[in-house]
């Protein structure tokens, strides 16, 4: 039986590897779609500024490794309750195990080193294991060495963040599959007024199917600013 826990049922559902719009990160989406199909030696470290998609990437996996009835597990150290030592080594080493904002636990000792037996465990038990934090191992402010070594072991992919041609392009395509049509002059206007990460655009695509398809209104730049302004929701 595969053991799930709660995150999954809290997953974005834009958080799918298909839905990653990859630009210049090719490489990270190749190796984290390995690891969710259950390659062998698949480990590898993501590292990138927020916003660059990291979170996607490992839940996306988690997700994918699910759905074809495989074990796989989320968790974002930051999200851990302390002492977050007991948390790390409560985690069973099987499947997949995507293990997001590393940086979380920079200098705090007994997390690290909880954290370096979960790599050890894994490894024995022939499981698969995708990190992600804001730098790279030896920048991140860890401070056992035999941990930072084990990171720098995984194959490290460096995120990029999209430049605005890859987040329309992204927009475009989520949009499509929604059935919505974004014209040049909607996503001028949109650009021009919203935040242009990639989590802000999904969330407010979304927010505009709603409302649409509610409406049965099609995109235009009124029906964004009513939007917006609270007048249709």
């Amino acid at each position: 039986m595969i053991r799930q826990f709660p995150l999954d049922l809290r997953w974005p559902p834009h958080q799918r590897l298909d839905a990653f719009w990859p630009g210049a990160n090719v490489p990270a989406l190749q190796g984290v779609s390995d690891a969710a199909k259950g390659a062998v030696g698949a480990w590898l470290y993501l590292h990138g500024a927020s916003g660059t998609g990291k979170s996607h990437l490992l839940i996306g996996a988690c997700r994918a490794a699910l759905e074809a009835n495989r074990p796989a597990r989320y968790v974002s150290l930051a999200q851990l309750s302390t002492p977050r030592s007991d948390a790390i080594a409560g985690i069973r080493p099987e499947g997949l195990l995507a293990i997001d904002d590393v940086q979380a636990i920079a200098g705090e000792h007994d997390a690290e080193r909880a954290l370096f037996d979960l790599y050890n465990r894994a490894k024995i038990a022939g499981a698969r294991m995708l990190f992600a934090g804001n730098a790279s191992p030896a920048e991140l402010g860890i401070t056992l060495p035999d941990l930072v070594s084990r990171l720098s072991m995984c194959t490290q992919c460096a995120l990029r963040p999209l430049d605005d041609a890859g987040r329309r392009a992204m927009l475009r395509v989520l949009a499509g599959r929604l059935g919505l049509r974004l014209d040049d002059d909607v996503l001028d206007w949109w650009f021009a007024r919203q935040p242009r990460d990639p989590a802000s655009l999904v969330a407010l695509l979304q927010r505009v199917d709603r409302a649409s398809l509610a409406a049965q209104r099609r995109i235009t730049i009124p029906f964004l600013r009513e939007l917006l302004q609270g007048s249709v929701e």
